[in-house]
């Protein structure tokens, strides 16, 4: 099978070349990549906790699914993609905001992304996909605050860093909302 492709980027987010997936990793490269986070009626969002055999960060929390953009492909569509494939459903997608961040690993890799923040809202349990996700729960996003930190090592560690930022956003809006 051959290797997953990455669309690497400049700071303004302008494709500049693809590179493998490991060797981008490997080399802290700046590449596109998606953060889904999927909310149901009551105000929880879906976590995922990801299958044991994950290269890195195996039987970690995240958010409803990660992954990187293919040439040609857009955010949404993107989004779409792998939450159908790693949590067997579909839904509409909004592109919320996009920031830059650097995650370093143990292992030696390094998450270096310019990551584009979806959410989506779904009723029902996900068919999850047992090669990429071990296990599922809805939260409070309230609740994933608190126990981030009281728990940080068992999230992973891009979550902790967009968590933040989407958790303000959204409370950002609630107040917006309000007023």
């Amino acid at each position: 099978m051959k290797e997953e492709q990455v669309i690497l980027v400049d700071q303004n987010d302008q494709p500049i070349g693809t590179m493998g997936k490991m060797e981008a990793h490997e080399k802290a490269l700046l590449h596109r990549a998606f953060s889904v986070f999927v909310m149901n009626k009551n105000g929880e969002t879906m976590l995922q906790q990801r299958a044991a055999h994950k290269y890195h960060s195996p039987l970690l929390w995240t958010n409803t699914c990660c992954s990187h953009q293919r040439m040609g492909e857009s955010n949404i569509e993107a989004g779409k993609r792998r939450l159908q494939e790693e949590m067997g459903f579909k839904t509409d997608l909004k592109e919320l905001f996009s920031f830059t961040y650097k995650a370093v690993f143990d292992n030696g890799l390094t998450e270096h992304e310019f990551d584009h923040v979806m959410m989506g809202e779904f009723e029902g349990s996900p068919e999850i996909n047992p090669d990429e996700v071990a296990a599922w729960k809805w939260m409070k996003p309230s609740d994933v605050k608190k126990d981030i930190e009281a728990n940080p090592n068992q999230y992973t560690e891009w979550f902790k860093i967009i968590f933040e930022k989407f958790y303000s956003h959204i409370t950002l809006n609630d107040t917006q909302d309000e007023g």
